[in-house]
């Protein structure tokens, strides 16, 4: 057990999710998933209760809470990626598995979870001692839905 775990609220779906994100990001894996062990007001025995997973090495807990809570985005997944090639990967695989695309290298996924799918040279390019090109790339980021690298760094150069 981790002394610190992220506890995520799904729908009866948190088994799907977490073997999604486990096949999705590396570093990634699915761990117990515990059943209930008999019937009970929401659902029956042996229907998934929680499951642990791994994401990027951060250990999670996702439970079949029922709809009474949604994600929103004021919890999210940054992700760093290292070119162009794995932003795409990782952005297609959510947004094209029933997600959602949203602005400035957001996403959801089809369970409403918030990914912020941002290329390293995204973050190294706002932290530009030059804060006049630090701006231009601000500015171009903001008009944006996927990160465009090629995009960034032509921000950058001015």
């Amino acid at each position: 057990m981790h002394k610190n775990t992220i506890c995520l609220w799904y729908d009866g779906d948190a088994e799907d999710a977490a073997r999604f994100y486990a096949a999705t990001f590396p570093d990634s894996r699915v761990g117990a998933v515990l059943r209930a062990p008999g019937d009970y007001p929401a659902g029956k025995e042996g229907d998934v209760l929680t499951v642990e997973f791994t994401v990027l090495g951060i250990p999670c807990l996702g439970i079949n809470g029922g709809p009474v809570f949604k994600h929103s985005e004021a919890f999210s997944f940054q992700v760093t990626t290292e070119d162009q090639a794995e932003t795409d990967r990782l952005w297609q695989a959510i947004v094209c598995n029933g997600g959602q695309a949203s602005a400035c290298g957001w996403c959801k996924d089809k369970w409403g979870l918030s990914w912020q799918i941002t290329p390293r040279a995204l973050t190294e390019a706002l932290a530009d001692p030059d804060r006049a090109a630090a701006k231009r790339v601000f500015d171009a980021m903001m008009g944006v839905v996927k990160i465009d690298i090629a995009g960034i760094e032509k921000a950058r150069r001015g």
